[in-house]
């Protein structure tokens, strides 16, 4: 009987894998539009004249429709309503539509039209949101960045929706197989969207020895492209699925408004939806400012124009390394043979080492930076495989909080002290960084796995949708705060590499220290009602 079983393409490893790859990929591409900007901030200031107020709340404004407008919410209802493989083509036209609205906003047409005019004279003043102090544009803000704040909240509205239909698309395609392999695989790739930003926006921005901020988004809005045509390409091997199988699409409970009251007095899901919301916001928006804030605290002396570091092809070179550190770093992991794994790691830390000189060579704060997803891309399966088989998931947010607080003293602090030292400021530079990116990797292997032991199973899927909801608070607040604060604390500053970034620091500081005192709270939580959440995953 068992014979006469017809395979389908999820039970083939290779279709599956490529099933992954393509939503991979989309969420890869979508990753390096998020911070397009990030790694040319100064390049901003310089040519479009955004201060760092104009770039934060441009940059804050990616998430304003997921939470003043509740798209994340009406986001699930359509993933709920109309299956994995719609809203995966949806998501990434949404996103293209956003991206380029904002590639335009930052091109020289848009500069003396009728469009920059208008965004001038309009959107000053916004009703019941300025009273409230959320606006997305104030007066004073260049046109340019409204109309790119335009674009950024129509791409964040896609984006969310992406995140949460690619998490149900792995569901779909790996349930009772290497499911978490699967969803760790996706997140390393989609982090390496971050690096792959990092080095190539302002490759692009200086292309040809001439400034083109527009050429950089124009860059994103080609991976967009890529990343719509991978989904439609998952769109059909998934519709095939289906009709082998002779299933529905799997769907979750929608969102419902009676669930609030039960899951808000929740003391589990206050505790899990803060640390989200605190952690990712000492993260995501510093990613923002970090190029900046390196520029601010290295001396970099730009390379000899005729050399090999200040040619484009070193770019190519060392992104090539870094995903040979990132490639051999990951599959070490998943290694039986021990001579293999410790070959592998060997190979991935010597290439990493090979990397870090080339970041000094090119006196680059973009290429210095674009380290941090690597060492999280090699540590997220031992942690995620150590969480399953050991436990100790509260105890990892701890030690999390207190990496994070370390690694953003060490910025405010310690790395100013060796800005004269061509060598030791990078040296801390880079290891600030990678420690912070494993910080990184501890939290989501250990926050996510442990909201099913916190929440009821009848209203979890409510409590995600309220969890990342309020996670974008953060992701709104933070880019906007930092801004406000750098400009605050530099009064009459106008060189972009000239800003104190002491304050800004603090304050994400600030948010570890909370962070470690929730995590604190969890354990003791946890250890009064039994919840689970030092025991392992997987038992014997």
């Amino acid at each position: 009987m068992t014979e006469q079983i017809q395979k389908t393409l999820r039970d083939s490893a290779a279709m599956r894998w490529t099933a992954l790859l393509l939503l991979a990929m989309a969420m890869f591409c979508s990753y390096i539009f998020m911070d397009i900007l990030s790694p040319i901030k100064d390049l901003m200031q310089e040519t479009r004249g955004w201060d760092s107020t104009a770039f934060g709340t441009m940059q804050g404004s990616e998430v304003f429709l997921n939470v003043f407008v509740f798209f994340l919410i009406f986001a699930g209802i359509i993933l709920d309503k109309m299956g994995v493989r719609f809203t995966a083509v949806l998501s990434a036209a949404v996103m293209l539509i956003g991206a380029c609205i904002k590639w335009y906003a930052v091109t020289e047409s848009f500069m003396g039209s009728g469009l920059e005019t208008w965004f001038n004279n309009n959107l000053n003043y916004i009703p019941i949101f300025d009273e409230l102090g959320v606006s997305p544009f104030y007066a004073g803000m260049p046109a340019s960045a409204k109309f790119a704040a335009c674009g950024f909240m129509i791409f964040g509205c896609g984006c969310e929706m992406a995140g949460i239909t690619v998490s149900r698309g792995i569901v779909k395609w790996f349930k009772g197989r290497e499911m978490a392999l699967a969803m760790g695989s996706e997140m390393a790739l989609a982090r390496l969207g971050v690096a792959t930003c990092m080095i190539f926006s302002p490759f692009f921005a200086k292309l040809g020895g001439e400034v083109s901020v527009s050429r950089s988004v124009a860059f994103g809005v080609v991976l967009m492209c890529i990343a719509l045509m991978m989904t439609i390409v998952y769109f059909f091997m998934d519709k095939k699925l289906d009709a082998q199988t002779g299933e529905a699409e799997e769907k979750d409970d929608p969102f419902k408004v009676s669930d609030i009251g039960k899951i808000l007095s929740d003391l589990g899901f206050w505790i899990v939806a803060l640390l989200c919301v605190l952690y990712y916001s000492a993260i995501f928006p510093f990613q923002k400012y970090a190029v900046n804030m390196l520029q601010c605290n290295l001396t970099l002396t730009e390379p000899a124009s005729d050399s090999f570091w200040a040619s484009s092809s070193v770019t190519i070179v060392q992104y090539i390394i870094m995903l040979l550190v990132a490639g051999f770093g990951f599959a070490s992991n998943f290694q039986k043979q021990k001579s293999r794994q410790y070959g592998m790691l060997g190979f991935s830390i010597l290439c990493l080492v090979v990397y870090c000189y080339m970041g000094f060579m090119r006196q680059s704060a973009e290429s210095i930076f674009a380290v941090f997803p690597l060492l999280a891309v090699l540590i997220t399966p031992i942690l995620g495989s150590y969480v399953d088989h050991k436990g100790k998931a509260a105890s990892m947010l701890v030690l999390g909080s207190l990496l994070l607080i370390a690694c953003h003293l060490t910025f405010a602090f310690v790395l100013p002290l060796f800005k004269d030292s061509a060598v030791g400021g990078i040296i801390i530079a880079y290891i600030t960084i990678l420690v912070l990116g494993s910080s990184f990797s501890l939290v989501p292997a250990s926050l996510w796995p442990s909201v099913p032991k916190l929440v009821d199973a009848k209203v979890i899927g409510s409590a995600y949708a309220l969890i990342f909801w309020i996670q974008n608070i953060g992701l709104w607040l933070f880019p906007l705060l930092i801004g406000k604060v750098l400009d605050a604390t530099n009064p009459g500053v106008t060189d972009p590499t000239k800003f104190d970034y002491t304050a800004p620091l603090l304050m994400l500081a600030g948010l570890g220290v909370a962070a470690l005192i929730l995590g604190f709270v969890l354990k003791v939580v946890d250890k009064k009602k039994g919840i689970g959440l030092e025991e392992p995953n997987i038992k014997d």
